[in-house]
């Protein structure tokens, strides 16, 4: 026997050949088409892909709650279609709607789900104490499971999920909408079980630094496989194409903007006051400013490849392949009136209490016209209740606030006809189709006759939904949905947008083209206040403050707060790494 030949049971899972369409309407969606590819045993696995690239069917698939159309699916040696029950007795599958049961204890949860795996009761104590002292849950035992944060209600459907460790453990996306110290905190549980119990395990993930974290990758597009292996083996073919650029402050959106639809790029990110460049060919810095014409205020340093380029990069060479364009659209917005030192919301010691606990505590900012605020903060920390009082849709307990020059305390009404507001999970109507919701925000917005039919035609254009406009929105992509929530926003053309987690969840050529429309909004003064989990999109903003039940931490420029918080000896720390190390200082003080 030839030992170079993968045997069988190094491998958990093993597709050949498999097929799977849906049918949505009149529209035919193919989910897999054609695929082939072996997950290996013992190790974590990621499945990398846009929105619509098949990932969720292909766990369903995996989990015996779908059927193939055609090709072959084993899994831990047994048939997916025929052996299905045996399959669904060997793995775990945590979709990203983990079925916690909100009005039961965490205990509760736990107990319930111990009988419906059919765990004894004698064996039950020593794996829960196992369990919550993994996921740091033992002092919420309870605690009812709708009361917790996001990242709670994560590790305790992860908890459960592991009540009976599984051969092979399916999680489907289970960090979206986690804070980074929650996603840091999972990470650790998925590796100490495959280090402990021998566990395989296959997750999806829509932040790419995480598919660094796997020890192989599956990307995939539209249901077709572009590449397997170790993410450095995406990465390492762009080094000599990555760049840092710092000019001046007051250009870099626009210095982004005019790279990032050249054909000669793959990527251009602004990231706190540099702009991370990816070129199509291999160059070095004086050929890099000659080729793109760069001014010699604009100072240059080579950059090492991360696994995103790499997935940038594939995704564009397969669009580009089918005949599609990948350039960035911008939205157009009347200019907004006023000076940039304008401060259109005030914040002054702001507080909002829920019989005796305190969701926001004293908090203190303020925001300039055309600026690009983040709100950043763990689960819990009053970010979204921070966002609902500045938009008037709840009213403060203190302080004073004020937002385009009203007192949000006196005149509510005339504020919020100047504020757009999009909310963290998709506020629209969902049995409406797209032009409906478009109709109904528009006329809510006080629009009507001629300028309403501009507006919603405008809104179509600009987002790319004609195609879409008779389909009901709950059928909609991910990236849709956040492209139309985002259109209904703007109907009016606000002076300010609040975008609570607006792209959480979304792939990541989505991701770059909603911040094109923010950056294209904010040169045109309108002033954007963002909350997100996704620390990367925080180098985007002007400046962040970062929260912590209820109150301040810190806030300054992105570049300030890496330079002083930071873990020792690290010299190019990243937002994500000064938010842990900032939350971790003052837990421990």
């Amino acid at each position: 026997m030839d030992q170079s030949q993968p045997r069988q049971e190094d491998f958990c899972i093993v597709a050949s050949g498999v097929r799977k369409h849906f049918v949505s309407g009149k529209k035919t969606i193919v989910a897999l088409d054609d695929c082939s590819f072996n997950v290996k045993s013992g190790i974590v696995t990621g499945l990398i892909g846009p929105d619509g690239a098949g990932k969720n069917t292909f766990m369903r698939l995996c989990s015996g709650l779908l059927v193939p159309e055609a090709g072959s699916l084993k899994v831990l040696g047994f048939d997916a279609t025929s052996d299905f029950l045996d399959v669904q007795a060997n793995i775990r599958y945590m979709p990203q709607r983990f079925g916690l049961y909100e009005d039961l204890t965490v205990q509760e949860n736990l107990d319930l789900y111990s009988d419906l795996l059919g765990v004894p009761p004698d064996k039950r104590k020593a794996r829960y104490e196992i369990l919550m002292k993994m996921t740091g849950l033992a002092p919420f035992t309870g605690r009812l499971a709708g009361r917790l944060s996001g990242g709670m209600k994560q590790k305790l459907g992860l908890a459960c999920t592991l009540i009976k460790p599984p051969r092979l453990l399916i999680l489907d996306e289970p960090t979206v909408g986690v804070d980074p110290v929650s996603r840091r905190e999972l990470w650790q549980i998925v590796y100490s079980q495959v280090k402990e119990q021998g566990m395989s395990v296959l997750l999806s993930t829509a932040y790419l630094d995480e598919a660094e974290r796997c020890q192989e990758v599956i990307l995939m597009h539209e249901g077709h496989v572009l590449g397997q292996g170790v993410p450095s083996s995406f990465s390492r073919p762009l080094s000599g194409h990555c760049f840092m650029l710092k000019g001046p402050r007051k250009k870099k959106r626009q210095i982004q903007r005019e790279l990032a639809n050249r054909d000669e790029v793959i990527d251009a990110l602004i990231l706190g006051e540099k702009i991370r460049l990816v070129t199509m060919d291999e160059m070095g810095p004086q050929e890099l400013r000659k080729t793109f014409d760069l001014s010699e205020d604009i100072e240059i340093e080579g950059s090492e490849p991360r696994f995103e380029d790499a997935f940038i990069y594939l995704l564009k060479k397969r669009l580009v392949s089918l005949g599609r364009s990948v350039k960035f659209k911008i939205i157009t917005h009347k200019k907004v009136a006023g000076s940039p030192e304008d401060e259109v919301i005030v914040v002054k010691n702001l507080k909002r209490r829920f019989g005796d606990f305190y969701a926001v505590n004293g908090i203190s900012f303020t925001v300039k016209r055309g600026e690009v605020f983040g709100l950043l903060g763990a689960n819990g920390a009053g970010k979204t209740t921070t966002f609902r009082m500045l938009c008037g849709l709840l009213p403060a307990s203190e302080g004073e606030l004020y937002v385009a020059g009203k007192n949000l305390r006196k005149a509510r009404a005339k504020a919020r006809e100047r504020i757009g507001y999009m909310a963290q999970k998709f506020s629209l109507y969902e049995d409406l189709t797209v032009i409906q919701n478009l109709n109904f925000f528009s006329s809510a917005y006080g629009l009507h006759g001629k300028r309403q039919k501009e507006r919603v035609q405008w809104a179509l254009d600009a987002f790319d939904l004609k195609e879409e406009e008779n389909s009901i929105s709950r059928d909609l992509p991910l990236g849709f949905k956040q492209r139309l929530a985002l259109a209904a926003a703007l109907m009016h053309e606000p002076d300010i947008i609040f975008l609570d987690e607006p792209t959480s969840g979304v792939d990541p050529l989505a991701r770059r083209q909603f911040w094109a429309h923010i950056n294209s909004l904010a040169e045109a003064g309108v002033t954007i206040m963002v909350t997100t989990h996704f620390m990367e999109e925080a180098e985007y903003c002007d400046r962040v403050v970062i929260m912590k039940r209820g109150r301040i931490l810190a806030k300054g420029t992105p570049e300030e707060l890496k330079s002083r918080y930071h873990p020792p000896g690290v010299t190019n720390p990243t937002m994500e790494d000064t938010f842990i190390t900032l939350i971790e200082m003052k837990e421990a003080s």
